[in-house]
């Protein structure tokens, strides 16, 4: 499965409205938030471990 587009497609016109986004494009950026929220959990919840660890030895 290729992410190129098969036929290119072309620029809406003037009086025309923007092709709404495909599902595949939505899922991917679903996924692409998903993994960011997670990274970002994992090095807020490692960044509170190592602030009680230090606090604990202090």
């Amino acid at each position: 499965m290729s992410i190129a587009p098969a036929a290119p497609v072309p620029p809406p016109t003037a009086g025309e409205p923007a092709p709404l986004p495909r599902v595949r494009h939505q899922a991917r950026d679903a996924a692409t938030l998903m993994a960011f929220s997670a990274l970002t959990s994992i090095g807020v919840a490692l960044g509170f471990l190592l602030l009680a660890v230090a606090a604990r030895q202090a």
